[in-house]
């Protein structure tokens, strides 16, 4: 868009100057041949040339008024828009030592005022500046005054000045700084690009290069020559990048010319010529704001353009960079995402099978053991987390293991191969030397015991329902889902453990044993599980033989226990039919009494499901129990269809004795030598 605008006005601006410069033709002046436009003639027709750069022809010689001064015009060049010119008075005499005019400029940067009064000359970028001050006492020691003998008296000191060293824009600002004992005379300009003056200038080289003059260029022409002012402007802002060596220049310097060469264009087709970078902006303020320099009404477009110029530097090398990263930056987040998932997938993936880790990844998981989750019977479990992929992982480290590994095993080959939503996932495992350690997936809630033991009853009915149909379905899938048959023997609510949406995981397979699936007899030489939760025949064989049903036992006793809120043997209890739970509650569905149980008024359906599916599953004689798939449809049917089965203890008021008093026993069971059946 700012390159076609740009485009546009200097397509107005020279179809403008088609009409403006007719009937004016090349002239010849003095030595001076095929002169155009900027120059004119005295006497030409208005419309030609420029003003400010009319010449006199007469006495064969081309001169131009400059201020107040006459100098000669020794040469034009148009392909570098600069003409030369010499101090008439300096090339009429042939004086030895002379001094320029006292009415001559402090010139102003490079702009020279025309006999105009406008300030439509400007002097050559390579042009350098003499000048002339009178001291009322001798300087010595000073290299930047030069001596000008045949000028000075015992009482008056004249010397050059040497700001020939740097360039105009910068020698004025220095004539404020002279001694306090001199005062300026004058000052002229010397010389031109490809003709400095050497810095250990004498003042004969001084003499000398006064009488070659001073090189000016051409102006920033006005309406009546469009087609060289464009041509000027754009000569002009060319020539920035010339002006020095680009071995002199630092990278900075050469950036802001590029960056600013199109507004120095703009600048000098707006203002006229006198001010062509960027950088004199500041300055210029400073002049109009003490009165040094004019105001004129172009400077409002120009400052406009200035400030313009500095909004869009900001947009194009800041505010731009910044979106490009911003945007860049959020492609690649978002694409970081989709690998991370991608990634987190795959690891997970490759944790279908569990890994082995060294017990280096085991610390480096557990941040050296810094979160301890709780203390088992087996040993401590602690929170660790897998990178990449911030996979939450509970890490058991076994203590109490025998010299054989048993447990461990049996923990690797069962539950390794699982693969079910409510049975926990072993991630992984660390075997080394007497060190061992299983990993599993993180459960946020923890174990069931902390949620049906708790005073405050947490958890719904529907939920207490839900929960226990998850079991249910878990341990089905270990009897029937998988290629072995796999008995648990520690079902408990201890061993459930519940994720962050409530789904309840079956854990804890260090005493499970795999068996053939059409295997209806299970060898077992020891008594396995928890007291409170084993199945009579694992005790004796006189009840039955050890199979699936033995867990169907113990998830009985975990839904009464689930209904009940409390543990099923309870030695506080005022009589012995309420410190056994399961003979209670029997008794209370029996008599039909709806009374309190479990500190509640009135038992809840699901309740009365939870107790009368439980009181199936604990029959003395495995037979007599369901099967686990049995046990999902009682779940998930309505409690109006469920029949209450029989009595599962030997006597109508007391429990089984064995059973009772194996809950006062210590949890360390013997191991029983019976001949398998």
């Amino acid at each position: 868009m700012q390159a076609f605008v740009s485009i546009f006005a200097v397509l107005a601006l020279l179809a403008g100057d088609v009409q403006g410069r007719q009937g004016c033709y090349p002239f010849s002046c003095g030595h001076l041949q095929n002169i155009s436009h900027p120059f004119r003639r005295r006497g030409d027709p208005q419309r030609c040339g420029v003003p400010s750069y009319e010449l006199d022809c007469s006495d064969s010689k081309a001169t131009i008024r400059i201020n107040t001064g006459t100098y000669y015009v020794t040469s034009i060049n148009y392909t570098t828009s600069v003409f030369w010119v010499v101090d008439a008075s300096l090339k009429d005499t042939n004086s030895s030592c002379p001094l320029p005019r006292s009415d001559q400029l402090p010139y102003v940067w490079r702009g020279i005022q025309g006999s105009h009064g406008g300030w439509d000359l400007t002097l050559d970028p390579g042009a350098t500046c003499v000048s002339f001050v009178n001291c009322s006492q001798a300087v010595r020691n000073s290299s930047v005054y030069v001596p000008v003998d045949c000028l000075s008296t015992s009482s008056s000191f004249v010397y050059v000045f040497g700001s020939w060293i740097m360039p105009p824009s910068e020698a004025f600002p220095i004539i404020g700084n002279l001694e306090t004992s001199c005062r300026y005379l004058a000052m002229i300009p010397l010389g031109g690009w490809g003709s400095p003056l050497p810095h250990n200038a004498s003042f004969s080289d001084i003499v000398r290069s006064m009488r070659n003059g001073f090189a000016v260029q051409f102006p920033l022409i006005h309406r009546w020559s469009r087609i060289g002012h464009i041509k000027d402007c754009l000569m002009g802002s060319i020539r920035g990048f010339h002006e020095e060596p680009l071995s002199n220049q630092t990278i900075k310097d050469q950036i802001v010319d590029i960056l600013f060469i199109d507004f120095s264009f703009w600048s000098c087709i707006i203002r006229g010529g006198d001010m062509k970078n960027y950088a004199d902006m500041p300055q210029y303020m400073m002049g109009m704001l003490r009165g040094k320099i004019e105001f004129y009404g172009g400077f409002i477009v120009q400052f406009a353009l200035f400030v313009f110029k500095w909004i869009a530097v900001l947009c194009r090398f800041v505010i731009a960079p910044l979106t490009l990263l911003t945007f860049l930056a959020f492609k690649y987040w978002k694409t970081r995402i989709k690998i991370d998932a991608v990634e987190k997938f795959l690891r997970m993936q490759l944790m279908l099978g569990p890994t082995r880790y060294a017990y280096t990844d085991i610390i480096a998981m557990t941040s050296h053991f810094r979160d301890k989750l709780g203390q088992g019977g087996y040993g401590s479990v602690f929170k660790g987390v897998i990178l990449p992929g911030d996979v939450h992982v509970a890490i058991k480290m076994l203590a109490n293991y025998n010299c054989n590994g048993e447990e461990f095993i049996s923990e690797v080959s069962t539950i390794g191969s699982i693969h079910h939503v409510n049975v926990v996932r072993l991630v992984g495992y660390c075997a080394e030397e007497m060190r061992r350690a299983l990993v599993y997936e993180y459960m946020l809630h923890g174990s069931l015991d902390r949620f049906i033991f708790s005073p405050d009853k947490s958890l719904s009915w529907d939920k207490l329902n839900e929960i226990a149909l998850g079991i249910a379905r878990g341990i089905n899938y270990l009897h029937q889902g998988c290629d072995m048959q796999i008995l648990h023997f520690d079902i408990k609510p201890h061993n459930i453990l519940l994720d962050s949406n409530f789904v309840p995981k079956v854990a804890d397979f260090g005493l499970a044993k795999l068996y053939p699936q059409d295997n209806s007899f299970v060898p077992v030489s020891a008594a396995r599980g928890t007291v409170g939760y084993i199945a009579p025949e694992m005790i004796s064989r006189s009840f039955g033989v050890i199979s699936s049903k033995s867990d169907v036992y113990s998830f009985g006793m975990l839904l009464l226990e689930m209904a009940g809120g409390r543990r099923n043997s309870k030695q506080n209890m005022s009589s012995s039919s309420q410190s056994y739970y399961p003979s209670w509650v029997y008794n209370q569905l029996v008599q039909q009494k709806m009374g309190e149980i479990a500190n509640a008024f009135n038992m809840h359906e699901l309740e009365k499901k939870l107790c009368v599916v439980g009181l199936h599953c604990i029959q003395m004689k495995p037979p007599d129990r369901p099967t686990m798939s049995e046990v999902i449809e009682m779940l998930e049917g309505d409690v109006d269809g469920l029949q209450l089965p029989s009595r599962p203890f030997f006597c109508d008021d007391e429990p089984l004795p064995l059973l009772v008093d194996s809950y006062r026993f210590s949890s360390d069971l013997t191991e029983i030598s019976e001949e398998d059946e």
